[in-house]
């Protein structure tokens, strides 16, 4: 019930819910103490995959073993899953000016969320000369280069400069908490992980498994938060035609306004995949989009006390988490700005919007706000 009452109540956005779970299980509950918390939080931000969705993974596995950790993740997915899902299906049927009006403002609050997203991570992920460089030619390198392939790439070079880039960069300290993962059941599950991307990079069969293979790939390269999902998944989706591009961003912008994970929009995906897909398409993509940050978490946690001594492996992941905040930035540049953003009454909501997340307004309240703002623009368009 812990985790059904965040999945229903969790408003903000990935950082916002690591407050929450601060508050729940360390403050509230005591679940476990605040050197345990933190470390187990350096953890879930180490690993490719949605942080948020991750602490709460290993905290229910820490808490009552694997049936703990299954269900800590459905009661804290399944409630913006399935507010998504109607929405995807509701979506398909707006018409009129309201309609359209509504589904521009919700692109235009994912505009402004996006842009405070960027603003946040470079200041927590790229703190210096040499990392905020490291962005800007991330940044650069997706603008000219948009592609799958690419993102793989600026991430890979991210660890790789990482190295040399980042020397003030300190490993954490070695975790205190105890699991109930051995050894052999991690190497198990990271070889589960491998095998699944190595055969989502190369299948190729019925529509709706190609969309679940793209939404593993994305799953399993998002690094620095859930934001960063947004063009991993447009290029996994939207540019093969699966989902049209208005109505990606539409779904995007409304997820802004659930509580619970960002990665619970996969079930918006995947009901709008290949024309609508209905429940198995959405079960599908939100099953495939979450396994392999769950798998990973759960590999890596009987081996984390090994690798957070090793200074060379925090100065790789802080060139990828530099990089991915200009993977970001190159998405707020194109997709959102360049196909959401056609005048001055567009920017000056999306502007107004970027100054409330700046002064902690609540997300919804942007959400809805921006969509108001959306149907006043139509409104006023159609009386010319």
């Amino acid at each position: 019930m812990a985790f059904l009452k965040l999945g229903l109540t969790a408003f903000g956005g990935p950082i916002a819910h690591l407050g929450y779970f601060h508050r729940e299980f360390v403050q509230r509950r005591r679940w476990l103490d605040e050197s345990q918390y933190a470390q187990l939080l350096a953890l879930c931000q180490f690993l490719p995959g949605p942080a948020s969705s991750q602490l709460g993974f290993a905290l229910g596995l820490m808490r009552a073993g694997w049936a703990g950790a299954l269900a800590a993740f459905c009661a804290f997915t399944l409630p913006s899953a399935l507010l998504l899902f109607a929405f995807a299906g509701a979506s398909e049927h707006v018409s009129g000016d309201v309609g359209r009006g509504a589904l521009h403002g919700l692109k235009l609050a994912a505009v402004a969320v996006v842009a405070h997203a960027v603003l946040t991570m470079a200041r927590a992920l790229a703190p210096d000369r040499s990392r905020l460089l490291l962005a800007a030619l991330a940044c650069v390198a997706m603008l000219a280069a948009a592609s799958a392939w690419a993102q793989l790439a600026v991430i890979a070079t991210g660890a790789v400069l990482g190295r040399w880039l980042c020397p003030t960069v300190t490993a954490p300290q070695a975790p205190a908490f105890g699991v109930q993962v051995g050894r052999r059941t991690g190497a198990w599950l990271l070889l589960v992980f491998g095998l699944l991307l190595a055969a989502a990079a190369t299948v190729s069969g019925p529509p709706l498994l190609d969309v679940a293979a793209a939404l593993y790939r994305s799953g399993a390269l998002v690094f620095g938060g859930g934001h960063v999902v947004l063009p991993l998944l447009e290029q996994a989706v939207v540019a093969p035609g699966w989902v049209e591009p208005d109505t990606f961003l539409a779904g995007y912008g409304a997820a802004q306004a659930m509580p619970g994970p960002m990665f619970a929009f996969a079930a918006f995906v995947g009901e709008r995949a290949l024309g609508g897909s209905g429940v198995a398409g959405a079960a599908l993509c939100l099953g495939a989009i979450f396994l392999p940050g769950l798998l990973v978490v759960g590999g890596v946690l009987p081996f984390w006390r090994h690798i957070a001594r090793r200074g060379d492996v925090a100065r790789m992941l802080a060139g990828v988490n530099a990089a991915v905040v200009g993977l970001l930035a190159a998405a707020l540049v194109d997709p959102l700005w360049l196909r959401t953003v056609h005048g001055l009454p567009d920017a000056g909501i999306a502007i107004a919007a970027f100054a409330l997340l700046a002064v902690r307004a609540p997300a919804l309240v942007v959400v809805l706000a921006c969509t108001a703002g959306g149907i006043a623009l139509a409104g006023v368009g159609a009386a010319h």
